[in-house]
């Protein structure tokens, strides 16, 4: 019979300071869900444009009230510290800067997903409702689609529409 070796889940604490002893390579792409440390994908050129046309556009609409955060860590709990490709936040004098944002500064978390659309659905979305995160995105560059998540309740969210984009 096998035996299954105990797993060790790490706080945002302990990642930090793992970070800051320098056990993660300079360039190396991970972030903290659920205490696992997990890997992101390489980012190619469909995201990366996806990323950049989003920051085009949500930028001017966003006053003094938001900011925009691009792949930058949020706070979700003790245990979960991802990094969404984008994440509006309200307005800090700081900039945030003593700490990442938590989930009751998100305004809205987009995900753009060209091979993670699996994690993002069933790992990422769940840690943002049970965060209280108000608003997440889901734009499925494979599918054609944004799944748009809102109004957080009891570890999911109440309303879930997936908008498709006709192919020209």
């Amino acid at each position: 019979m096998p035996v299954q070796a105990p797993r060790r889940l790490f706080t945002v604490d302990q990642f930090h300071r793992m970070a800051a002893a320098a056990i993660f390579g300079e360039h190396d792409r991970i972030e903290l869900l659920s205490g696992e440390i997990v890997e992101m994908t390489p980012i190619g050129s469909r995201h990366a444009a996806c990323v950049s046309r989003l920051i085009h556009l949500l930028g001017p609409h966003l006053g003094e009230g938001a900011i925009l955060r691009i792949q930058d860590p949020v706070r979700l709990d003790d245990y979960s510290e991802p990094q969404p490709d984008l994440a509006v936040v309200k307005s800090r004098a700081d900039f945030y800067r003593d700490a990442h944002p938590g989930a009751a500064d998100v305004l809205l978390v987009i995900e753009v997903a060209d091979t993670s659309a699996e994690i993002d659905r069933t790992v990422k979305v769940p840690l943002y409702a049970r965060a209280g995160v108000r608003e997440v995105w889901i734009i499925d560059l494979n599918a054609n689609q944004i799944d748009v998540y809102r109004r957080p309740s009891s570890g999911s969210y109440l309303d879930g529409v997936i908008r498709s984009r006709a192919t020209p």
